[in-house]
């Protein structure tokens, strides 16, 4: 992470805003809405990541980068930047000064709970300040905020997503003992923007899936997150091979079953494996070489996953599916459908879009096999892009217009409700005045605005409770407790 002082994690013309605001307000108050989904199949955003950003930045960085440092350290490197760029007279350091001496940072950050799927429309977090003479700061904030905020909550509504098709699957094909946490993986590492956005893309899917090939998500999770990959199931990882394995050793030996019986019997006879199958010909691997391979495959104490990684993967995975069960055989589970060997499944870690996951596994029911036969990776393009209608939708911060925006201030003791009507804008209207978001009789979110703040702290039916308030974090969450509220304790 580059060191910035943090009050330079804005946009310029949050530089001069304190200014022109109105003479004597003490309170500013602003919320963090979804205004409006741009995908068809999502109404709902999963909120998460909020105690990540706040123990990273609000906590973590303003402290180290700012509190902790030398006055004239911090004042000297924003003067030097702000004179070269924006000019000395456009701003006032007064108020960085001021903050420098406070020693603390005078947020609060009202919220919903982490874990938890969140109309459009309704606000998922406030902030707002503690401190009457620092009520520019919360939207000074809003660049850093959003830019942290979008991209984790769209990666947790993306693996719900594809649990909630896991579910609907496993329910009608598989054994009710077989575990779905496990049944998809992430391998989105290295086609994310950078490795900050695929740690916490990995994190937001990590809430409904336990497999990932992002190793950092997990002391991520642990550190912002309250848990401990050596006291209970983070996520998970799986020995696997790679076209340079396969490739290199076919260099040395002109065939691939010689490391196919190398990895069954020598590196790994007790412990599971996937391998990549598609260097030069996969159905001959899958047709020729595994009944070469069958005695030792049923001598091997794991399962060997093969894995296609090109052609078309839903023509590849469950083609692969019936072969094996030509070769292998296998049960029959309590609901009818067939289940392979143990020995053996079929993998496809690459190109499994939400559709190509509901097609393979409608492939699988209808030819009376369990989904359960088939392990799937998630890549980086679901991870940034959905596909509807034939039209690809990337994901940004408007895939949900989300947005910070100011709805309430206080001025010489007095409370003033503020908003934004555009004539022409329809869904970039804004609440008025403070907000109260409750659960209707269906249990969904709704939300009434026109509050004080005053008042709204005071409704004890209120959602929105205060995670962090004066550079502390007042109630932290844990993954286990977000992941039991997502999926309604059915993990």
């Amino acid at each position: 992470m580059n060191r910035t002082n943090p009050m330079l994690l804005i946009d310029f013309y949050k530089a001069v805003h304190a200014e022109m605001l109105p003479k004597g307000i003490t309170k500013s108050v602003s919320y963090f809405t979804p205004r409006m989904s741009r995908v068809k199949r999502w109404d709902n955003v999963v909120m998460f990541g909020l105690q990540g950003f706040i123990k990273t930045y609000l906590i973590d960085y303003f402290n180290k980068e700012f509190f902790e440092k030398p006055f004239e350290e911090v004042i000297g490197g924003y003067q030097r930047i702000m004179d070269a760029t924006l000019g000395a007279k456009a701003y006032k350091i007064e108020k960085i000064e001021k903050l420098h001496k406070l020693g603390y940072l005078p947020i609060e950050i009202i919220a919903l709970p982490e874990g938890v799927r969140v109309p459009m429309r309704v606000p998922m977090f406030g902030i707002t300040n503690t401190h009457p003479d620092f009520a520019w700061l919360p939207q000074s904030l809003e660049s850093l905020i959003s830019a942290e905020s979008w991209h984790p909550m769209i990666a947790a509504t993306v693996g719900y997503t594809y649990r909630q098709i896991v579910n609907r699957y496993y329910d009608m094909t598989c054994d009710d003992t077989v575990e779905r946490a496990r049944a998809l993986g992430a391998f989105d590492f290295r086609g994310e923007e950078c490795t900050d956005s695929a740690v916490k893309a990995g994190a937001g899917w990590c809430l409904s899936f336990l497999n990932t090939a992002t190793v950092p998500t997990i002391p991520y999770l642990e550190e912002m997150y309250a848990c401990d990959c050596t006291k209970e199931p983070v996520a998970f990882g799986s020995p696997s091979t790679e076209h340079s394995v396969m490739c290199s050793n076919y260099a040395v030996d002109g065939d691939e079953i010689t490391l196919l019986r190398r990895l069954l019997t020598e590196i790994y006879p007790d412990t599971s494996f996937s391998v990549v199958l598609d260097s030069y010909d996969y159905w001959n691997i899958i047709d020729n070489v595994l009944p070469e391979l069958r005695e030792e495959i049923m001598a091997h104490n794991g399962c060997m996953l093969m894995r296609g990684d090109s052609g078309d993967c839903v023509e590849v995975v469950t083609k692969t599916v019936f072969k094996l069960w030509e070769t292998f055989g296998g049960t029959v589970n309590s609901k009818g459908y067939k289940v392979l060997d143990p020995h053996v499944k079929a993998i496809y870690g690459d190109s499994i879009t939400i559709q190509r996951c509901e097609e393979i596994y409608e492939i699988l029911t209808k030819n009376g096999f369990a989904c359960s036969n088939v392990a799937l990776g998630v890549g980086s393009f679901s991870m940034q892009c959905i596909e509807e209608e034939g039209i690809l939708k990337p994901f940004t911060r408007d895939t949900f217009s989300s947005c910070i925006k100011a709805t309430y201030c206080e001025i010489n003791d007095n409370p003033y409700p503020i908003f934004k009507n555009p004539k022409d804008g329809g869904f970039k209207k804004s609440q008025k005045g403070c907000c109260v978001v409750t659960k209707d009789e269906e249990g969904n979110y709704t939300y009434q605005d026109e509050f004080t703040w005053k008042e709204a702290c005071e409704n004890t039916k209120n959602e929105l409770v205060s995670i962090f308030k004066d550079g502390v974090l007042v109630k932290e969450q844990s993954l286990k407790e977000i992941r039991e509220r997502l999926h309604e304790g059915g993990f």
